[in-house]
């Protein structure tokens, strides 16, 4: 038989309604929550007495909490911000590098052999369209007949006039008329608002495995449709000679630098590194690291920087691939890549360029505060240019990589991919075509290239103030240029003129460094004072109470939910094998509620007050208090014998 204690335990336990986790129902669950919490508001609506005093709390509960969630996530937003401090410093600077190359790439007459058809061709076009007559030159150079035969450059890209904005154009190459089909794409912007349709020159593009697919490309300026339609050529041309060959055809450090100076010293092209530029040719950096030493300044001012005269040969320009006369040059990091067709600054000649710069460099936090990256080893793009990641680098060899993919080349102006080569007409007839289809996509973030690419986390800027200056003023200007001439009498060979000289200086303003730095707004301390703060104020809560919410609200409640479907789970599954069987419902199948069901369970002995809570039997009738037993009345005397004086009184 069972232990008394264990009976009543058993009996209490089905007959007591169940609070708290153990609660049968979500509504029990959670006037079991109200009445525990140290939650005042949710205490209030279970206690309040009343209607509207019990909305009213409703109410003011469900604010208090509406403002938590409110603050707590301006808090998180705020947790992700960054605060920047600027740090200005001191000390001895490092000196940059410094790339300077010719605006011309290469001497034209060392490359009339390799341009002399292409020449032709765009003097044939220049003189059928603008009645243009070459005349005296005033540099010697040898240049055959304009009308030669045997060219394919008309036939495979014609230059074309078009007229009054139609489809109709004139063919340079026969002379004849014809409706030319294509998507028109106007390079330069002003064609909305050019008036004169005799200015609307172009030149069509076509896939070459399918004849039917063109792009034409007008221009409102025919300088820039001429321009760019020799560029084209010239890129075709440029990517088919050896690149040794087209290092001797540019400029050697002893053609373009005259005279050096850096820090106050003498300095000559042992100082300055070749860089060959498929656009630019033969550039020369100077301070460029490569064997292991960067010069530094401690000085700021003109005196202490880099001092050079540039000599720039203005007589052997390439007349159709120029327009400008004169230098490029670029301020970098040692182990940045110089993009001097993107933001190189021009330099004049026939004047002294002051350069004056401004150090900075830059720290950005990455994630989660920015999407920037520390090294681009998480970006998917491969680094062409042997250089420290920018976003230039990701976003030229990104496009690289999807003209090689594309087109089956590379493009002339970026470098080569492992495994990959230059377009040219022999091997890629349709190179020109599928370029100007990528490009266009590039340019309209078609390719995807802008949402890979990242900008770096760290890098270095240096800001220039550029004054310019005549230079050599007319007292000096003879004897200078006679000196000159006579420094460099063995390379030159003939009397110098002003307009082939520049003079450059670069040099630091002064030795202010200046560090600009992001530092996270709030830490992760600071985020949970905060939130600590808006739950004592909104709703007297701390962290315990987060806890229990937690467990009744979601485990408690997620337990509940379980419990009854696995209950009517259970009485489904009893209901349909009884049918099956036939038998009737047995007492044990009954749904177990509260205490019966075996999760409920509680070793706790009963305390009386518990026993009394205990319902009173409904056919028993209410038990009384039993008669007494008069005989436990009667008095035992505690004495054998009675007293004689007791005796006599008993009998009277």
């Amino acid at each position: 038989a069972a232990a008394p204690g264990k009976k009543i335990t058993a009996r209490i336990k089905r007959t007591l309604p169940v609070r708290g986790p153990q609660a049968p129902t979500l509504s029990e669950l959670m006037r079991w929550y109200c009445l525990n919490t140290n939650t005042h508001g949710c205490r209030r609506i279970v206690v309040s007495r009343g209607r509207l005093r019990r909305f009213i709390w409703i109410l003011l509960t469900l604010s208090a909490v509406g403002l938590i969630l409110w603050q707590c996530a301006e808090l998180l937003m705020n947790y992700y911000s960054a605060s920047v401090s600027v740090t200005v410093q001191f000390q001895k600077l490092p000196f940059p590098a410094v790339t300077i190359c010719n605006i011309n790439p290469y001497k034209y007459s060392s490359m009339k052999d390799y341009l002399s058809e292409l020449d032709k061709e765009t003097k044939k076009a220049l003189e059928t369209f603008y009645g243009f007559s070459e005349g005296k030159s005033k540099v010697r150079r040898s240049v055959d007949e304009w009308n030669s035969t045997g060219s394919n450059f008309f036939k495979q890209i014609p230059i074309l006039k078009f007229e009054d904005f139609s489809k109709t154009a004139t063919d340079l190459h026969s002379g004849q008329k014809r409706r030319i089909e294509g998507s028109v794409f106007h390079k330069d912007s002003s064609i909305v608002n050019s008036g004169d349709s005799n200015d609307i020159i172009g030149f069509q593009l076509c896939d070459a495995n399918n004849s039917s697919e063109c792009a034409l490309y007008t221009f409102s300026s025919g300088v820039n449709a001429i321009q760019e339609w020799y560029k084209l050529h010239y890129m075709n041309i440029m990517a088919q000679i050896p690149l040794e060959t087209k290092e001797k055809l540019s400029y050697s450090a002893d053609d373009l630098l005259l005279t050096c100076f850096f820090d106050g010293l003498s300095c000559d092209k042992r100082h300055f590194t070749r860089f060959h530029h498929p656009l630019h040719g033969n550039c020369y950096t100077f301070n460029s690291g490569e064997n292991g030493t960067i010069l530094s300044t401690s000085t700021g001012g003109s005196e202490y920087g880099l001092q050079v005269v540039l000599y720039i040969d203005e007589a052997d320009y390439n007349p159709f691939l120029v327009t400008s006369t004169g230098a490029k040059i670029i301020v970098h990091d040692q182990n940045e890549y110089p993009f001097i067709e993107d933001i190189g600054t021009e330099i004049e000649t026939a004047a002294a360029t002051s350069i004056g710069m401004h150090f900075t460099r830059s720290r950005k936090l990455s994630k989660p505060y920015s999407d920037c990256t520390e090294t681009g080893a998480d970006i998917p793009v491969e680094n062409l240019y042997n250089k420290s990641y920018s976003l230039q680098i990701c976003l030229h060899s990104c496009f690289q990589k999807a003209m090689v993919d594309s087109c089956g080349c590379a493009q002339y102006a970026q470098p080569l991919p492992a495994g990959a080569e230059y377009c040219n007409y022999k091997k890629n007839p349709n190179w020109m075509y599928c370029y100007y289809r990528l490009h266009e996509k590039f340019v309209k973030e078609q390719l995807g290239c802008q949402q890979i690419c990242k900008d770096a986390c760290s890098f270095k800027e240096w800001a220039l103030t550029t004054s310019i200056a005549q230079w050599p003023s007319a007292v000096s200007e003879d004897w200078m240029l006679r000196v000159l001439s006579w420094d460099k009498g063995q390379k030159i060979n003939k009397k110098l003129n002003k307009t082939d000289l520049a003079n450059l200086m670069v040099f630091y303003k002064d030795l202010n460094e200046r560090f600009i730095s992001e530092n996270p707004a709030n830490t992760l301390v600071i985020l949970l004072s905060n939130f600590g703060g808006q739950l004592g104020l909104w709703m007297s809560c701390s962290v315990v109470c987060v806890i229990e919410i937690v467990e009744v609200f979601f485990i408690d409640s997620l337990s509940i939910v379980m419990r009854r479907q696995w209950q009517k789970a259970k009485k489904w599954w009893n209901d349909r094998k009884r049918d099956q069987s036939g038998k009737p419902p047995q007492a044990g199948d009954l749904e177990r509620q509260g205490h019966d069901n075996p999760v409920c369970i509680d070793e706790d002995l009963p305390t009386f007050n518990t026993a009394l809570r205990l319902p009173l039997p409904q056919d028993n009738p209410l038990p009384r208090t039993p008669p007494p037993n008069y005989s436990t009345l009667r008095l035992e005397t505690a004495f054998t014998e009675q007293l004689p004086d007791t005796l006599e009184v008993g009998q009277h």
